[in-house]
């Protein structure tokens, strides 16, 4: 394991427990005591953490890890999901992409695909995005023209949110949209963690002839904070495993397509 993947998994463990001392932490992560110290001050440091006696606390309820903190989570599925995006996206299309770490693998293999880059030299691609990270590491492919909206950045996600963003949006008509969600269920349909975030996606959705949502399995049959859309607003679900039969049903009943990516 990694110093980065020992600090990540020691943040999700205390996202997820609310409190944990510094013997839970050495069991769990099969670390040393003073390794596990040493981490913990690391993540106080950065005001990821607040540490205690012993051991450390959350922020607070809800906690939102960071985006460079989730990037190794499922990280063999978001590449095969972003896979099987990149082959729903046709050359010359204009796509639509929210934040997050699935659809920053999915605009990776978007800007790297050689089904989008053109003989004569001109843009093979258009992608629209709100997120600072993609439009950063886009920037360099000269097969994409990328456009970033305007907006006010959440430093967890590196996403753009507020007025300025659905200002834009109104401005465009998009072929494809490409949606990173928190939960996917068929009461809430798609739902994220940050009502801001919310907003933005919904007005992805409004503005694209077709919405892709990119969700692995962890995501679905459940309901996070905020509501983006609902399903029967989806054309096509990207994941990375078979559904259970019921929510596969659900799915049908809205008129989503599924897709598994292998």
């Amino acid at each position: 394991m990694t110093p980065q993947q020992r600090l990540n998994a020691l943040l999700e463990l205390v996202s997820e427990r609310g409190n944990v001392s510094i013997a839970e932490i050495s069991d769990l992560l099969d670390i040393s005591p003073a390794t596990a110290r040493r981490d913990l001050t690391t993540l106080a440091e950065q005001r990821l953490v607040t540490r205690t006696h012993g051991g450390a606390a959350a922020l607070g309820t809800g906690y939102e890890l960071p985006l460079q903190y989730k990037i190794a989570r499922q990280a063999d599925a978001k590449v095969a999901i972003a896979r099987a995006v990149s082959r729903l996206v046709h050359p010359g299309d204009t796509v639509g992409v929210n934040g997050g770490t699935t659809t920053t693998e999915v605009a990776r293999e978007l800007g790297k695909s050689e089904r989008f880059i053109r003989a004569d030299g001109e843009y093979g691609i258009t992608i629209v995005t709100n997120a600072l990270n993609i439009g950063y590491e886009l920037s360099v492919r000269a097969n994409v023209k990328i456009v970033v909206t305007g907006g006010v950045a959440r430093r967890q996600s590196y996403e753009l949110v507020g007025a300025l963003v659905s200002n834009t949006l109104a401005e465009f008509a998009l072929d494809v949209v490409v949606l990173g969600v928190d939960g996917l269920s068929a009461r809430y349909g798609a739902t994220t963690v940050h009502e801001g975030e919310a907003e933005v996606s919904r007005h992805f959705a409004s503005v694209g002839a077709r919405v892709i949502v990119a969700a692995d399995s962890t995501k679905l049959e459940r309901a996070t904070f905020a509501r983006i859309c609902p399903l029967d607003r989806i054309d096509v679900l990207v994941t990375d495993q078979p559904v259970p039969s019921t929510f596969a049903a659900e799915l049908a009943a809205a008129g989503v397509e599924l897709v598994v990516a292998t």
